[in-house]
């Protein structure tokens, strides 16, 4: 199981849900609800709603359930789906994914996937910004 808001996508969030996907056989990913996506980033947030941000994680292949979540974390994820392992991105390290706890009580391995980050999702808004106010000074 991986777990995320997956707001604006770029090639983190694809290169984290490959090697979460590679860790089993089936691979769920939570998705954080609108709601609760305000409550983690603030009124701005997110970009797009939960319905366009579902219809992009279901077109990537290595997705195969997708499971929405109000709450703060996952635990409760954790705690229903009882998966092998929980992927994190690796703007976490394994001791301070919030989840750790409940996962060390289920017997839940805690794995960090994908390549170290390069992008997220506020940087690359600040660099759409930055381009465009360019722009339009130039114009």
């Amino acid at each position: 199981m991986a777990n995320g808001i997956f707001d604006v996508l770029h090639g983190g969030h694809i290169s984290y849900l490959e090697d979460a996907r590679a860790r089993g056989n089936i691979l769920f990913v939570g998705v954080n609800s609108d709601a609760s996506t305000k409550a983690l980033k603030g009124p701005a947030k997110p970009i797009f709603p939960l319905s366009e941000r579902i219809e992009l994680l279901n077109a990537i292949r290595y997705v195969d359930h997708l499971v929405v979540f109000n709450e703060m974390t996952c635990e409760n994820l954790l705690r229903t789906l009882r998966p092998d392992t929980h992927a994190k991105g690796t703007d976490y390290t394994i001791e301070a994914v919030p989840e750790r706890d409940v996962a060390i009580e289920l017997g839940i391995e805690t794995y960090i996937a994908g390549p170290p980050k390069e992008n997220a999702s506020r940087g690359v808004i600040a660099m759409i910004i930055d381009r465009y106010s360019k722009q339009a000074t130039l114009q």
